[in-house]
């Protein structure tokens, strides 16, 4: 009487659609941040001229969810959304899970297409065009920003942390790291420490408006180019790198290309998910990266980044797991170059 019935994860997947949809419609409406404060369902209905019966229906949901939480008349948001979801919050991320969402809708609505046809409809991955950066760099100023200041600064700091080396690096470089918080906020925890961000021109542009407005822009450096192309410079004690390697054509070149980049005895922190072997772990990270590798990107079967790691001539290669970061959990490498 009490083991589900098998279906009832596919159940579960059919009713996520009415779970995403009152969300998004709590954050576009507003009412997400009326709900700082108490309301009955009457009240709130009032205030955005809604009908007041269904109203509570749909409250009761997303108190369901644990968006809310409720008394006996009244919602309010749970601590969990008034820290990530209330648009006065220093770490929302609503903006940054409607993008997410609408990205993932967006390339959904192409599936069939790229089955039948391939990524282009030749078989080959879809470039990256320097035009893709603009669209980067303006997700970079709102979205990605949004999300990296709340969710992905805390889990590279927490990280870093488990890495002996990082606290006494000197030159750090946070490769493709877009609005550059998290060079920002190791900046802002290291006195002796200078950053550079490397990512598309527009996209450092953003970081380095960042650090100039944080009073930092005296230890920073934006350096913007191809990483498939383009040098990245050199002397690094200390390499951050997150989820960049899925678009480079090359990953076996760019990891060389890092290797180069390090100092002796210089360290390579690479954080991306990898597809693992077992469906219930594979699950967390395949529905999220089926759209990228539609179009041709990589995303590596677990092992095989450490494998590239060593081949570059990396040693002392160690190796965590992290779900801190956004969306799927990482697998985080950390390598030395040799000091010698």
């Amino acid at each position: 009487m009490n083991t589900p019935h098998p279906l009832q994860p596919l159940w579960n997947l059919a009713t996520a659609q009415v779970q995403a949809e009152a969300l998004v419609l709590a954050l576009e409406s507003g009412a997400l941040d009326r709900l700082a404060e108490p309301h009955t369902p009457g009240a709130l209905a009032q205030a955005l001229g809604w009908h007041a019966p269904n109203t509570a229906l749909w409250l009761e949901l997303l108190w369901s969810m644990g968006v809310l939480e409720r008394d006996a008349s009244s919602y309010r948001l749970s601590a969990f959304a008034q820290r990530y979801l209330h648009g006065d919050s220093p770490q929302n991320c609503g903006g940054a899970w409607l993008f997410r969402l609408r990205s993932l809708r967006r390339a959904s609505s192409l599936m069939q297409g790229q089955l039948e046809h391939g990524p282009q409809g030749d078989g080959q991955a879809a470039p990256l065009l320097p035009a893709a950066a603009e669209g980067w760099a303006t997700a970079a100023r709102a979205q990605i920003g949004q999300e990296q200041r709340a969710v992905s600064v805390p889990a590279a700091l927490a990280v870093l942390q488990q890495v002996p080396e990082a606290a006494a690096a000197h030159r750090l470089l946070d490769l493709g790291g877009g609005p550059g918080w998290i060079a920002l906020a190791l900046l802002q925890a290291r006195p002796a420490l200078h950053a550079t961000v490397f990512d598309w021109p527009e996209a450092v542009a953003v970081a380095a408006q960042n650090a100039l407005e944080a009073g930092l822009f005296d230890r920073f450096t934006a350096l913007g180019g191809d990483l498939a192309q383009g040098g990245i410079g050199a002397d690094y004690d200390l390499v951050w790198c997150s989820s960049v390697l899925h678009f480079v054509p090359d990953a076996a070149a760019a990891v060389a290309k890092v290797f180069a980049a390090l100092a002796p005895g210089g360290v390579f922190v690479c954080a991306h998910a990898e597809v693992p072997d077992a469906p219930a772990e594979a699950l967390r990270v395949l529905p999220y990266y089926l759209p990228m590798r539609l179009l041709g990107r990589r995303v590596t079967r677990r092992g095989e980044l450490r494998a590239l790691l060593a081949q570059a001539g990396f040693i002392h290669i160690e190796e965590m797991q992290s779900p801190a970061f956004p969306m799927a959990p990482l697998g985080v490498l950390v390598a030395r170059r040799p000091a010698a």
